[in-house]
């Protein structure tokens, strides 16, 4: 691997590693024009039981109600993608989601209802008086306590009521099979004229758990949007503060995240504001998420609970997409390309591993005449080299004059000085699309290869000694460089050793990086050597045999 081609790795290597940084630094949050503190709600600890206790709604029912006395419900809905525990507290909270095609480090299924969400789908709104009316409490349902309900190949719903200043308000929880995505109508128009501007809000509090192994890599995901005209805001939660921020104006949907899971509140006619509030449990960002709307008879509200797929977040047609991040502008649409290609060779073969393995071979083949240049240009620079030594001795006192006779050297021999490193730059944009995709799509989350390799979104660790993890493919990664360097013609001693320490370089940069980049990596640099070595026909030196001996 000659110098040209490792400064372009490095220069890719610290580009990679700062895109987050600059991310965050090019795409500040965007303020809003208003704002308005909401109390935020005291966390109510549940019962590590996977059904609370039954409580009483005697002491959170609003004024002026004439609610009978219910006490808590649960209902179970089975799709063919999740298994929920639906409770008539709010009127149909949510008290477990498990997703059935994800699994946790544990193997159990994945759980997007933590501990601290105990006030998801609930209602509330201001009373003429300027009052806060909060319509928490077990709600009224006609259906048995603990009904199990399939909505697998069916739409199901399931209804709930109570009364407020003696008027029934209504809530409907829709599920469907093949989707995520629960509807929620609430109808609160019989007690309108009791309510200030007709309006009311629908939260998601509480933020989302933790599902993966690194917690520090799942935290840094964690975050709340609102999505306004065609704008996206991220409001900053900073450690050992609080945030409480209101955005007023027409709302497509408001939104929290966690690294491969996200719960967006999604109304049906534009809101008209919007709000994220949270705080920090320890390490753990914790967003709460209230959709703004305005009463009207038939008020639906979609809940999309479930995985940052993009093929099913794009379905949706609301633009949610946008908080999957998929690099710069520029990178976007090749990682789009780069992740519909590889979901496409899965349908087919079952095995990621297998797919990446197939894929650096399609990607050598595609960039083999680049490849072929660059290493047929490092060979002439090597040939005249000599000449250039001979140039500088000349020269040396007149560097106007080596410039110029360089360039006519140059131009003489037929060589590009930029030729050895240009056509590695040309596939820096593919390479960067690669990082977007393998470090944060939930693809290729828990995805198995062979041996150890068992999961090609994270690091492919093999043991641990002393507590420092043993990741055996960024190691033989930095084999196939070396193997690469040492196919190259000689170099000088300074420039040789040089090599030697960005290849130790890059083997601390790509310790922590996904298995699955590193597979492909390791794999792209093998099918190098193999074509330097058997495909790539030797450029004839430019130089006569004589002169080369010198």
């Amino acid at each position: 691997m000659d110098r040209n081609t490792l400064l372009a790795f490095l220069l890719i290597a610290v580009i990679l590693i700062l895109t987050p940084f600059y991310m965050d630094v090019v795409s500040p949050p965007k303020k809003s024009e208003q704002t308005t503190t909401i109390k935020e709600p005291t966390p109510i600890t549940p019962s590590p039981d996977a059904i609370r206790p039954e409580r009483s709604q005697q002491q959170t029912d609003p004024p002026l109600t004439a609610t009978p006395n219910n006490k808590e419900k649960h209902f179970y809905i089975k799709t063919d993608l999740y298994s929920a525990v639906i409770s008539t507290m709010n009127g149909g909270s949510i008290s477990s989601f498990e997703m059935l095609n994800y699994k946790m480090a544990d193997s159990l299924p994945v759980q997007l209802i933590n501990e601290f969400n105990n006030n998801n789908l609930l209602i509330k709104t201001r009373s003429i008086d300027g009052e806060t009316l909060s319509f928490g409490g077990a709600w009224s349902s006609s259906l048995p306590h603990k009904t199990t309900i399939n909505a697998d190949r069916t739409q199901q719903s399931i209804s709930f009521s109570r009364l407020v200043y003696g008027k029934e308000i209504t809530k409907v929880l829709t599920f469907y099979p093949h989707t995520y995505k629960i509807d929620v109508e609430t109808n609160l128009t019989a007690v309108l004229p009791h309510l200030s501007q007709g309006v009311y809000s629908i939260s998601w509090e509480g933020g989302m758990p933790v599902t993966e192994k690194s917690l520090k890599d799942d935290v840094f995901y964690f975050k709340g949007y609102v999505y306004q005209g065609e704008e996206l805001y991220t409001p900053k939660l900073k450690k050992d503060t609080s945030l409480d921020k209101k955005f007023i104006g027409q709302t497509d949907w408001v939104a929290i995240r966690s690294k491969y899971f996200t719960a967006a509140l999604i109304p049906g006619v534009p809101g008209s504001a919007a709000t994220i509030s949270g705080t920090h449990d320890g390490n753990i960002p914790r967003f709460n998420a209230a959709l703004h709307r305005e009463i009207s008879n038939h008020s639906i509200t979609s809940l999309y609970l479930g995985p940052l797929q993009y093929d099913r977040v794009k379905a949706l047609d609301v633009g949610l997409e946008k908080i999957m991040n998929f690099g710069w502008s520029f990178i976007r649409v090749i990682a789009k390309g780069v992740l519909a290609l590889l979901v496409a060779m899965h349908n087919v073969i079952p095995n990621y591993g297998v797919v990446l393995v197939l894929f650096s071979v399609l990607v050598k083949i595609i960039v083999y005449p680049l490849t072929k240049k660059s290493y047929q240009s490092t060979r002439k620079m090597q040939d005249v080299q000599p000449l250039l030594n001979a140039l500088k001795e000349k020269h040396k006192n007149n560097p106007q004059q080596l410039n110029k006779a360089t360039m006519a050297l140059y131009k003489e021999k037929g060589v590009n000085p930029m030729g050895g490193c240009l056509p590695l730059l040309i596939q820096m944009p593919l390479l960067f699309a690669l990082f977007q995709v393998f470090r944060s799509t939930i693809e290729l989350r828990g995805a198995p290869f062979i041996l150890w390799i068992q999961d090609l979104s994270a690091p492919d660790t093999l043991l641990h000694v002393a507590g420092f993890p043993i990741n055996i493919l960024p190691i033989l990664m930095t084999i196939t460089m070396l193997l690469q360097q040492k196919m190259t013609p000689a170099q000088p001693g300074q420039q040789k050793n040089m090599m030697y320490m960005m290849n130790v370089f890059f083997l601390f940069i790509f310790y922590r990086f996904p298995s699955g980049l590193n597979l492909y990596y390791t794999l792209f640099n093998l099918l190098t050597i193999l074509q330097q070595k058997y495909l790539t026909p030797h450029t004839p030196s430019a130089l006569p045999v004589s002169k080369r001996k010198k």
